[in-house]
């Protein structure tokens, strides 16, 4: 069993909270505020716990960031001291909105927020995974009629062995997952978000996630 702290309190973050616990792990679900009743009407199972992010951060051994991309990097540069020694696991894509409300722009283009936070985080082992699908395939990959695709980014092989073992408690198999190398491979997989709004237009929030066919 894994101690995790989830960032984030939306559909992403409590999709992987709920598979994450039903794995058997020690899931605390860091919200805004210590008890986000957001999240408590989400149905998830009693055995997750509630906290505020700072909390969940710093007494989890592995933590996700499912926050908005946006604002991801000001947040968790504000938790740096909380996540020394730690596994951030980077789930979120950084864009600016279009007017209909859908990604039309990267907020780091040459570079990704995963990039950003691992400088900004030097003592925490950033690997970015998941960003290239919609929140329900990120905890249900066998629904999809294609094999999808987990991609993994990250300087820390360790950290990314660990991590891949995450994504096995989430139903990803092993030749579901492609690891891309260090993690300055993020900035693919992040630029891939611009492609999700002219298919969101075109088929409706349909599941589906970037993949690498073979």
């Amino acid at each position: 069993m894994t101690s995790i702290g989830i960032l984030g309190t939306g559909r992403v973050g409590t999709h992987l909270a709920g598979k994450l616990s039903a794995a058997g792990h020690q899931v605390t679900l860091g919200g805004r505020s210590p008890v986000d009743t957001t999240a408590r009407a989400a149905g998830l199972p009693p055995r997750i716990a509630f906290a505020d992010q700072r909390a969940a951060a710093r007494t989890a051994d592995i933590v996700i960031n499912a926050t908005p991309g946006d604002s991801s990097l000001d947040r968790l540069t504000g938790l740096r001291a909380d996540l020394v020694g730690k596994i951030l696991v980077d789930v979120s894509n950084a864009t600016r909105d279009d007017d209909d409300g859908l990604p039309g722009d990267l907020c780091y283009p040459g570079s990704s927020l995963a990039e950003k936070l691992q400088a900004a985080l030097p003592d925490t082992r950033v690997v970015k995974t998941l960003n290239t699908m919609l929140f329900m395939v990120m905890t249900a990959p066998e629904t999809l009629a294609t094999p999808p695709t987990a991609y993994l980014s990250g300087d820390d092989e360790p950290a990314k062995r660990t991590v891949t073992g995450l994504l096995g408690d989430l139903g990803w198999r092993s030749e579901w997952i492609e690891d891309l190398g260090g993690i300055t491979t993020a900035r693919a997989t992040e630029a891939t978000i611009l492609v999700v709004p002219h298919i969101l237009h075109r088929h409706g929030l349909q599941p589906f996630a970037v993949s690498l066919a073979r």
